[in-house]
């Protein structure tokens, strides 16, 4: 199910849920009862309730973003590492090169399209990219400089597989979820004593405060989507995508 629809159908359930429980207890209310006589501790009860969870809200929406962000810098970094490698072996003899690029190529053109499905439906990096960045790392250690210029550019070259590397490993542990069980336990039930808070106050149903209601059950369940979806940097709609590698590595593909 398109990840938009699915947000749709939160938004509308969340509405719908506090109309019909506002409309239900209208119906069940006591004919003496006076919705306009709310106790002052009560409406400051639901106003600290409704501050703390604004900003537990937002902490969880900063902190999502966060490791998205970094899971972006983890691709770039990559990328760039691996373009360094393929522009700085023109040093070397024509064979070396070529091989050390093609080689090159078989990788990120591995990442951008099997690995990153993967990455995308299971949640987790494949072993033959391991094997074709080990690959990668033999051409370039494996290779004996044969004079000055070409020994200058080895430990450069060097570096810049390790840094692959390194950026890759930080690519493969940014994969899974970042926001803990506890934690979206702790959403979804402030989400819902938030909301339940409305009817401490006693709303009835006018047209002014069903929509006021709505509305704000709506925000709620848009906000915690939001989470959910920056919650998995590689695999839901707002992701980190493999752009880095298709903007140095144009004839590869996706």
């Amino acid at each position: 199910m398109p990840e938009w629809l699915v947000l749709t159908f939160a938004m509308l359930a969340a509405c719908v849920v506090v109309v019909v429980i506002t409309l239900v207890r209208d119906r069940t209310a006591a004919e003496d009862e006076d919705p306009s006589e709310t106790p002052d501790v009560i409406e400051y009860i639901t106003m600290w309730i409704g501050v703390l969870y604004a900003i537990v809200l937002g902490l969880a929406i900063a902190g999502v973003w966060e490791a998205r962000s970094a899971a972006q810098e983890h691709v770039r970094a990559e990328a760039a590492a691996l373009h360094e490698v393929s522009e700085r072996v023109r040093v070397y003899p024509a064979e070396v090169r070529d091989r050390i690029r093609e080689d090159v190529d078989a990788y990120v053109a591995h990442v951008v399209t099997t690995e990153w499905r993967t990455m995308a439906d299971e949640g987790r990096v494949t072993g033959r990219g391991a094997e074709l960045l080990d690959r990668v790392r033999q051409d370039v250690t494996d290779y004996r400089p044969k004079t000055d210029f070409e020994a200058q550019a080895y430990q450069p070259l060097v570096d810049q597989v390790t840094a692959a590397d390194q950026a890759r490993s930080a690519r493969a542990e940014s994969t899974a979820p970042t926001m803990p069980g506890v934690v979206w336990f702790g959403l979804i039930t402030g989400a819902v004593v938030t909301v339940g808070m409305l009817f401490a106050l006693q709303i009835r149903r006018t047209a002014r405060e069903l929509v006021l209601a709505g509305i704000f059950s709506a925000l709620i369940a848009f906000l915690l989507f939001l989470i959910w979806d920056f919650d998995a940097p590689y695999s839901r709609g707002i992701a980190a995508t493999a752009d880095p590698f298709l903007h140095l590595f144009p004839h590869v593909g996706g």
